[in-house]
């Protein structure tokens, strides 16, 4: 089990490195973090390495039995590189060069970035695989990060034809797929296709996914091939991983697809960042680590813990004493294995000094300091429970063509897909069942549950994977505009709504409404009244119960939510952004109907079970500033507890 760690050695002067090494063990420590920014330390002229600083670096760490994570550096690459190649810097949408200097600059589509990345990658692991310390890579850093993922240079721009001829073949079956003879946009040749900048009214919606999808390609292509090379070079004793950062539904590639060739996930937990006056809800982190953990189905590793206030330019929120542990002992409730906090030290210099660390710039091993190192002794206890895996039997269901179709055509003003998954994630979160998050792909056979998120783009194919898993006895959960469109992004055609899942569902839907960021409308049904928002389908039941129906005068007689018997199994359909209040009774009915373990708890409570070597563990944590009681135990604020129960 390693706990540790981020260290940046070369931002301090070497005559630290005893004293820092020496303060890291003294916190419990046996991991450090390394070397992700520091290509122009290896490299500082062109062919000319030198890894002589590392080589005392990890020298220092492994003689206090400190072992590393080293990152492969290219995130941020030399000026020098820059300054003889700028074909290399990524472009704004505008067609201005993003120039040297921040991070991640490069242009995932350049071929002259991939061929000094791979040198660089190459170098780095080669020297040290055999260096017992080292056990773990780190592929680049946060890909796709502070909208690193998008480039519109020309290098981009050929390479997005080369995929469109790839996908399609022939010109004459992407304009047909594409609908392109509507605003007389068809094509003679795939070099007429342009990108999708800005231009009058909007582009093609096929195109525009298209282009998400190659934007995908190009930064997972260019992540496997660095990935290829750590395999290549480094020893049998190391193991390789990336850093994924938070926002991952804002992002223009597919996780999954990403870190497919991975030994293990890798995540940044940041609950709080620059310019937020309160943390993110707790359901949201929890949220978080589920897909995380769902990546690869198996447990992660958190390489970013945050400890102090971040912020680049504006400072945010100070978690409060205890609070930054129990956010630590959250996500080692929810499968994180081993963990390292950013940053040892707080830096004085650059664009992050008010990131603040363990260590704050005065170098003072106060609060902080001691608030990891009572994580590290609370946790190291309970290895066993952490690396057993975790049995949900909830799961909810996510595609990146679909997220990227709404945000090409978000069609309400208020619509947001992380929202919207978190509107039936949080409830049964709030119940405090375990949930897995993960991608329409996955085969989902075994889950009992299925939660469906305005899964707009639903295909035969997956339509009848549903239905085979309702008849089996399973309950799926939808939300509105299930069904609407194809996977070239368009609406099918003579395919009453739903599409696919209509007869799942037991419904249709002929009319539909979004709702401005202002509306909402009321909703009356078995458990009260209640409020639907965002968006409105006008359900009508036609195998289905209605839950709940819409109040106003010209609609009173429509649908807003919807239950129907499918084979052995329940199918909910909920035509908007209906209260999670009036979600949570749904949920503990299906919790209850399939006999899934939950319990209920205070607000701002959390029970997570954990079951390793035939003992049942339950993680309590109090997400609240006020003192809280559950299982008979007092929770001070921001307290978190591990206790064994009797199974």
């Amino acid at each position: 089990m390693y706990l540790g760690v981020d260290y940046y050695p070369e931002h301090w002067p070497k005559e630290m490195l005893e004293e820092d090494i020496l303060g890291i063990k003294e916190m419990g420590s046996n991991m450090i973090r390394i070397g992700e920014f520091a290509w122009h330390l290896m490299e500082k002229t062109e062919g000319n390495y030198d890894f002589s600083f590392f080589d005392e670096v990890i020298a220092k760490a492994k003689a206090h039995g400190i072992d590393v994570m080293f990152g492969t550096p290219t995130a941020t690459f030399p000026a020098w590189l820059a300054n003889k190649y700028p074909s290399i810097l990524s472009e704004e949408e505008n067609g201005q060069k993003r120039v040297f200097g921040g991070r991640r600059q490069y242009c995932f589509n350049s071929s002259v970035y991939r061929e000094y990345s791979a040198k660089i990658t190459r170098e780095l692991v080669k020297h040290y695989a055999n260096e017992e310390a080292i056990v773990a890579w780190q592929v680049d850093n946060e890909f796709g990060h502070e909208g690193s993922d998008m480039c519109y240079c020309d290098q981009c721009h050929a390479g997005f034809q080369k995929f469109l001829e790839q996908k399609y073949g022939t010109i004459d079956e992407l304009n047909e797929r594409y609908g392109t003879i509507f605003w007389g946009q068809t094509y003679n040749d795939f070099s007429e296709i342009p990108v999708p900048k800005k231009t009058i009214t909007t582009h093609n919606p096929s195109l525009q996914l298209d282009w998400a999808r190659f934007r995908s390609h190009s930064v997972n292509s260019y992540a496997h091939e660095m990935t290829a090379i750590v395999r290549e070079e480094m020893g049998e004793h190391q193991q390789v991983t990336t850093n994924v950062s938070g926002g991952f539904f804002g992002k223009w590639f597919d996780h999954e697809e990403n870190v497919r060739p991975l030994d293990f996930v890798s995540y940044d937990n940041y609950p709080v960042w620059g310019g937020l006056a309160e943390p993110i809800p707790p359901a949201a982190i929890a949220m978080t680590h589920d897909f995380n953990r769902g990546l690869l189905g198996k447990n992660y590793w958190i390489v970013e813990q945050l400890m102090g206030a971040q912020g680049h330019n504006v400072i945010g929120y100070l978690p409060r004493p205890n609070q930054a542990k129990m956010w630590s002992m959250q996500a080692f409730a929810h499968g994180c294995t081993d963990m390292l906090y950013f940053r040892w030290r707080g830096m004085t210099r650059g664009a992050e000094q008010f990131c603040f660390g363990v260590v704050d710039h005065d170098n003072h091993r106060g609060r902080k300091f001691k608030e990891v190192q009572s994580l590290f002794n609370d946790i190291r206890p309970y290895e066993n429970v952490l690396q057993a895996p975790i049995q949900a039997d909830v799961a909810v269901l996510y595609d990146y063509d679909n997220i990227w179709s709404w945000r090409f055509q978000t069609q309400s003003e208020g619509f947001d897909f992380t929202r919207e998954l978190l509107r039936l994630y949080g409830p049964f979160f709030e119940h405090n069942a375990h949930l897995d998050v993960v991608p329409v792909i996955r085969d989902f056979s075994s889950y009992k549950v299925l939660l469906v998120p305005a899964l707009q783009i639903i295909e035969e194919d997956l339509a009848n994977r549903l239905k085979e898993f309702a008849e089996n006895g399973g309950t799926i959960i939808f939300s509105f505009r299930a069904g609407l469109k194809d996977k070239d992004n368009n609406v099918q055609f003579k395919s009453t709504l739903p599409g696919h899942v209509a007869e799942l569902a037991g419904v249709h839907v002929h009319e539909t409404e979004a709702l401005s960021n202002t509306q909402s409308v009321e909703v009356s049904g078995e458990n009260g009244t209640a409020h639907v928002s965002v968006w409105r389908d006008l359900i009508t039941p036609t195998t289905a119960e209605a839950l709940y129906n819409y109040g106003d005068q010209f609609y009173e007689d429509k649908a807003a939510v919807t239950r129907n018997q499918f084979g052995k199994g329940t199918v909910y359909y909920i035509g908007g952004g209906l209260d999670e209040a009036a979600i949570l009774p749904i949920a503990k009915d299906v919790l209850e109907h399939h006999g899934i373990w939950h319990q209920e708890t205070e607000a701002g409570v959390e029970v997570y079970q954990r079951e390793a070597d035939g003992k049942v563990y339950e993680f309590m944590l109090n997400h609240t500033a006020e003192e809280k009681r559950v299982n008979g135990i007092t929770l001070a604020p921001y307290d978190s507890i591990i206790k064994e129960i009797t199974n």
